[in-house]
């Protein structure tokens, strides 16, 4: 199963995407990869993929799914869901400057907030698994988006966490363990955390550019690249060490300590057959994200539209 080109893989850098690291550096791929960090997220994620500089992509669903579903996304597409990748749901960190003395739990943000009764919300691309996470935590809080959210984009990790520190910003969320060493020990302490906030639905999937895959059912390419990764994250759950190990090396692209490597490692499950994704879910997904206001109450999940590209057996 040649390709005649390499395939080039989007990826966050972060701890999520241990089994593909795995599988490269076991030489599982049955072609060439070209491994493309991407440290804005999914959004940058789905720009790459309309513009054809990158073939695969590993990110959140929630941002693959409204990229696909806004009115801009329908018109733009460029990409389909085409496998499942953690099945449990992501755990986001709510986090604001170090020196925020006012803020000291969620409930504080709309008082304590830069303009009374609003609160600004920094994201590092609007679509993005920051930016919808944003209307999950609005709903949940009982704020208006409309009248007391404002979205400030500031975008990747270390802009973020400048941002809010600089008061562009009220709060960001990012993933869990990744923030975790900004506001507890071991990195220079630069954020303060506020809470936290889980997807009410698996947290990450795969998508494949439309272009290069334009039939992803049957596409052979494709079959390699589910097969290698599944070896992957058999890998995953054999060398735990070794994993803790690459966590803490930064060669990756992030860094964690033996202490959260470990207590993340517990609780992280990966779907064993990454080929497919399932419609169901994306219907809830779809669900949460109308009441949350990311998409309108008339968008319908339909066969075709990409967000199962590829359904699970």
């Amino acid at each position: 199963m040649a390709s005649a080109n390499p395939v080039r893989i989007g990826y966050v850098p972060e701890h999520y995407l241990l089994p593909l690291h795995l599988a490269n550096r076991n030489s599982l791929f049955p072609f060439p990869v070209e491994l493309t960090p991407c440290p804005s997220g999914t959004g940058q994620m789905i720009s790459l993929l309309r513009e054809d500089k990158i073939d695969l992509a590993i990110g959140l669903t929630e941002g693959w799914v409204a990229g696909l579903l806004t009115p801009e996304g329908k018109q733009q597409r460029g990409y389909s869901i085409v496998g499942s990748w953690v099945e449990n749901p992501l755990r986001w960190s709510i986090v604001t400057g170090k020196g925020r003395e006012e803020l000291s739990s969620v409930k504080d943000l709309l008082e304590g907030g830069v303009a009374k009764g609003k609160v600004k919300v920094g994201v590092s691309r609007m679509g993005s698994g920051s930016h919808v996470m944003a209307f999950v935590l609005a709903q949940r809080e009982g704020w208006d988006t409309e009248k007391e959210v404002e979205f400030e984009v500031l975008g990747p990790f270390k802009e973020l966490r400048d941002g809010v520190n600089e008061g562009k910003a009220d709060f960001f969320m990012w993933e869990h363990f990744t923030t975790k060493g900004y506001w507890d020990q071991g990195v220079k302490k630069e954020l303060k955390w506020l809470g936290e906030i889980y997807t009410p639905w698996p947290s990450w999937c795969v998508t494949a550019s439309e272009k290069r895959f334009p039939q992803p059912e049957g596409d052979e390419t494709l079959k390699g690249f589910f097969e290698a990764v599944d070896q992957g994250k058999k890998l995953f759950l054999e060398k735990q060490d070794e994993c803790v190990q690459l966590l803490g090396t930064r060669e990756l692209g992030c860094y964690y300590g033996e202490e959260d490597a470990r207590e993340w490692l517990k609780g992280a499950k990966f779907f064993e057959k990454t080929r497919g994704i399932d419609a169901t879910m994306v219907d809830d997904v779809v669900r949460v994200l109308k009441g949350a206001g990311v998409l309108g109450h008339d968008v319908q999940r339909i066969d075709g539209d990409g967000t199962a590209g590829v359904k699970k057996a």
